[in-house]
């Protein structure tokens, strides 16, 4: 028997998500590896999505676990999440963590159905997923322009990849059957 992802988070930390969101991964048309550099990019998104289910804590920790990790937590201080703490693959949601002024405890569960690795934005689609949470979950407001361009600090301050814009955006704004043409 397959669990939901809601499953996934109770049978991790003893309690149901308060949210669930999902972000896709892409396929890039034209202009691959020019989108840092300015250059129009047409990317559409794919149905392999990456999955997040999240809760808010009562304390100052954040404990991310994730399907493709044995379900295993890792546990955080928010208030060391700065750029160069965490290791390996949490840099990423702890970079979103960081980007969006996260003071709180969370609870994150990750499930990812985009293939590390692969050339289809599986950190994109981590970084979206969770920025669009934490946006709802904290009612922060942001638009998707605005969650894009947060995912994209996220990765390219705290993770250190010095990606573009293109990816997160496709994640944040694609639609089913269309292209997005960015310049």
């Amino acid at each position: 028997m397959t669990q939901t992802l809601a499953e996934k988070f109770a049978a991790t930390f003893g309690a149901q998500p308060d949210l669930m969101a999902q972000a896709p991964g892409r396929v890039n048309l034209i202009g691959e590896h020019i989108d840092y550099s300015q250059g129009f990019v047409l990317p559409f998104a794919i149905d392999l999505y990456t999955s997040v289910a999240i809760g808010k804590r009562n304390d100052s920790l954040v404990r991310i676990a994730s399907s493709q990790r044995n379900q295993q937590f890792e546990t955080f201080e928010v208030s060391k999440i700065q750029p160069g703490y965490g290791i390996g693959w949490v840099k990423y949601p702890l970079g979103v963590i960081w980007a969006m002024e996260i003071s709180d405890g969370l609870d994150i569960f990750i499930d990812g159905k985009v293939p590390s690795g692969a050339g289809l934005s599986s950190s994109a689609a981590l970084e979206c997923s969770l920025a669009f949470a934490i946006n709802e979950l904290f009612g922060k407001g942001k638009t998707s322009k605005e969650l894009a361009l947060l995912s994209q600090r996220a990765e390219n301050d705290y993770v250190g990849v010095p990606c573009g814009i293109m990816d997160q955006s496709i994640s944040l704004m694609g639609e089913a059957g269309f292209a997005l043409l960015i310049d």
